[in-house]
This record gives structure tokens, C-alpha cells and sequence, in this order.
């Protein structure tokens, strides 16, 4: 993953985040950095390598997917096997 933007370096320590943000602001400009640096645009992925790309940066995989997937930055099939980065995100 590259590096976070200067808005979001306090965030993260050593290349991990240390804490997900609860005010929407900060924590929108982090999904949008992670979709960003984590997912290729027009590729699937399985739900393991979604949860995979997530724990190199935070342990809490599960709430980030979660919020990437409410938020519209990744798709999620209907039955949940297979995600993509949704488009038109920076």
C-alpha cells in the first residue's frame, strides 16, 4: 500500500492503521484512500483476498470490509463471494 495522504498520516504507525475514524469525514477520506491503494479497479476478488488486503493494514478486516462495502467503494455480489472496487472512486 502506498503511502496515506498528509490528512491521514496521523492515522497510521509503521504502515498500519492504528485506528479507524467514527467521525464520517475522516474515516470516508481513509475508504477512499484504502479502495484506492488496495483494489484494482476492474478486478473480482474473493471475500479471502478482500480480507487479506485489509489485514496487512488493520486487524479489524471485517468492519473495514464493511464499511467499504456500505459506503459504495466495493461491491458486493449478492451472494457474497466476489467483490470489485466500485468505479468512478479515486
Amino acid at each position: 500500500m502506498s503511502e496515506p495522504p498528509a490528512n491521514l498520516a496521523a492515522l497510521f504507525r509503521d504502515g498500519r492503521l492504528t485506528t479507524i475514524p467514527r467521525r464520517t469525514g475522516p474515516r470516508a477520506a481513509l475508504l477512499d484512500h484504502l479502495a484506492a491503494t488496495l483494489f484494482e479497479p476492474a478486478r473480482e476478488y474473493g471475500e479471502p483476498e478482500v480480507n487479506e488486503a485489509l489485514r496487512t493494514v488493520h486487524d479489524d478486516h471485517s468492519a473495514l470490509r464493511r464499511y467499504l462495502v456500505e459506503s459504495g467503494r466495493l461491491t458486493r455480489t449478492r451472494d457474497g463471494r466476489s467483490y470489485r472496487r466500485a468505479t468512478g472512486d479515486a
